[in-house]
C-alpha cells in the first residue's frame, strides 16, 4: 500500500481513452526526445510510459508515479506519448528492444501486446487480482496469465436532466419500453427525448455495446435476433425523432454539449463529463441504461486503462517496475485517482465505498462487478467484430437497412 496526501487539482476529461480503441499498426511513429530507456542501466531508473499529455491529467498521474518511485526507491523517467501514436510507438520499441520499464495500455489494446510476446506475466512478481471485479482481470488476462493491473474504470450509463424529467412526471426509464416511452414525450418544442453517439467509430460501438450485449448479442457472430433486437430499438427511436438524425456524426463530447445545452432531456456517457456538467449548473441523476425487461441485469462495457511490465530483458527493473503498478493500484491511490480522474475503483469493495460519497458517482460504482470486458471473448480480434458493430449500427440508420440485413452484410462483409 502506497498512501498519499491529497492534492486538490483539476478534473481530468479521459473519454477519448475510456471510448476508443486506438487501432494496432506497424507504422514507427516519430521519435524524439521521449524514447524509452529500453534494457540498459541499473534498477535505480525506471521509465514509464502513457498517452496522459494533457493538463489536468498529466500532473495528476505524474504525482503518483512520484510517489511510488519515492516509495520503491527509484528515480523515474515519464514519457507522454500522444494516444494516437502509442500503440505504433509501442510496437516499434518491441522491435528494436526499447520498451519502457512500465507502460500504460488502453485496456483493449493489451490482448494484442501480450500476444506478441512483449509483455510479463505480472504473477511472476506477486502481484494479486484479490478484490477486483472479474472483468478488470478479464482485460488484463492473455491465455490465461495476467499481464496487466488497473486502478481505476468507468463505463457509460443513462444521464438525466432531473428537471425535464419531473416537469414531464417521467421517472428514469429502467426498460426499453420506459425509454423508448419517456424518449419520445420529452421530444418537444426542438428538443430531444435522448442524445447519444451513434458515430461509426469505436466510439459508436461502445455507445451501443450495452444495448447489444444486454439484448444477448455475442460479438463471435453479430448476425443474429438478439442483436437485431437491440439495434431495432435504436431505429425504432431515431425513426420516431426521439433522437436527432445528427447522432450518427456525434462523439460522446458532442452528446455531452447537447445535455448540457438543454436540447437533450437524456443521453448517453461516462463519468468524465462530470466537470464539464458541474459548470453547467445543470442539475442531472444518472441510472443505469435501461435493461432489455423489467428486472433483467444491463451490461456495460469496461473502460479505462491498465498497467504492464514490459519483456525488457532487465529482471531487476522488471522487479522494481513491478513495485511500481502495485502502488498505482493501492487502495489508496484507487481512490485518489477515482476522486481526481472521475473515475470508479475497480476494486469492488472500494468501488462501493466511492460510490457512497455522491450519488451520481454511485450511477457507475454500481455496474463495476458486472463490467464486461470488451477484449474477454475474442482478445485480439475484437477490434474487427468492433467495426462490424458500428458498421451494422450505422447502414441501419442512415443506409436504410433493415437491422437484421445490416448485422447481416457486416459480419460477412
Amino acid at each position: 500500500m502506497c498512501p498519499m496526501a491529497r492534492r486538490r487539482v483539476l478534473k481530468t476529461t479521459l473519454a477519448a481513452s475510456a471510448a476508443l480503441l486506438l487501432p494496432l499498426t506497424l507504422a514507427a511513429c516519430g521519435g524524439g526526445s521521449d524514447e524509452a530507456s529500453g534494457t540498459g542501466g541499473d534498477a535505480g531508473t525506471l521509465t514509464i510510459q502513457d498517452y496522459y499529455n494533457d493538463d489536468p491529467g498529466k500532473t495528476v498521474w505524474e504525482g503518483v508515479y512520484n510517489a511510488c518511485a519515492e516509495a520503491a526507491g527509484v528515480e523515474i523517467d515519464v514519457v507522454h506519448v500522444p494516444g494516437s501514436d502509442l500503440i505504433s510507438k509501442v510496437l516499434q520499441q518491441a522491435q528494436s528492444k526499447t520498451m519502457p520499464d512500465v507502460l500504460m495500455l488502453d485496456n483493449p489494446d493489451l490482448q494484442q501486446i501480450a500476444a506478441s510476446g512483449a509483455l510479463a506475466d505480472l504473477e511472476q512478481f506477486d502481484v494479486s487480482t484479490d478484490g477486483y471485479a472479474e472483468g478488470i482481470v478479464q482485460a488484463s488476462t492473455y491465455d490465461g496469465k495476467l499481464y496487466g493491473l488497473q486502478p481505476i474504470t468507468n463505463s457509460i450509463a443513462l444521464f438525466y436532466n432531473k428537471q425535464l424529467l419531473a416537469d414531464a412526471g417521467i421517472q428514469p426509464p429502467t426498460t426499453w419500453d420506459e425509454l423508448k416511452t419517456a424518449s419520445a414525450a420529452l421530444t418537444k418544442d426542438g428538443k430531444y427525448g435522448l442524445a447519444l453517439s451513434a458515430i461509426n467509430t469505436y466510439e459508436g460501438t461502445w455507445q451501443f455495446l450495452p444495448f447489444f450485449w444486454s439484448a444477448g448479442g455475442d460479438e463471435k457472430d453479430i448476425n443474429t435476433p438478439e442483436a437485431a433486437q437491440a439495434l431495432q430499438l435504436w431505429v425504432d427511436m431515431f425513426q420516431a425523432g426521439s433522437i436527432s438524425q445528427s447522432a450518427v456524426n456525434w462523439t460522446q463530447a458532442d452528446v455531452n454539449d447537447q445535455f448540457k445545452a438543454g436540447n437533450a432531456a437524456m443521453m448517453v456517457n461516462g463519468p468524465w463529463q462530470f466537470p464539464s456538467l458541474a459548470e453547467s449548473g445543470v442539475d442531472y441523476g444518472v441510472v443505469p441504461i435501461p435493461a432489455p425487461t423489467a428486472g433483467a441485469p444491463t451490461v456495460s462495457p469496461l473502460g479505462g486503462e491498465t498497467w504492464t511490465v514490459p519483456e525488457t530483458g532487465n529482471p531487476d527493473k522488471q522487479a522494481k517496475a513491478a513495485e511500481i503498478i502495485k502502488c498505482i493500484n493501492s487502495d489508496d491511490n484507487q481512490l485518489l485517482l477515482a476522486e481526481e480522474n472521475n473515475t470508479v475503483p475497480t476494486k469492488t469493495a472500494i468501488a462501493e465505498q466511492y460510490g457512497a460519497t455522491n450519488p451520481a458517482v454511485k450511477g457507475f460504482a454500481d455496474l463495476v462487478p458486472d463490467l464486461r470486458a470488451r477484449t474477454g471473448e475474442l482478445g485480439e480480434e475484437w477490434p474487427a467484430a468492433a467495426t462490424k458493430i458500428y458498421t451494422a449500427v450505422q447502414e441501419a440508420l442512415v443506409g436504410g437497412k433493415s437491422p437484421e440485413q445490416a448485422l447481416a452484410d457486416a459480419q460477412n462483409g
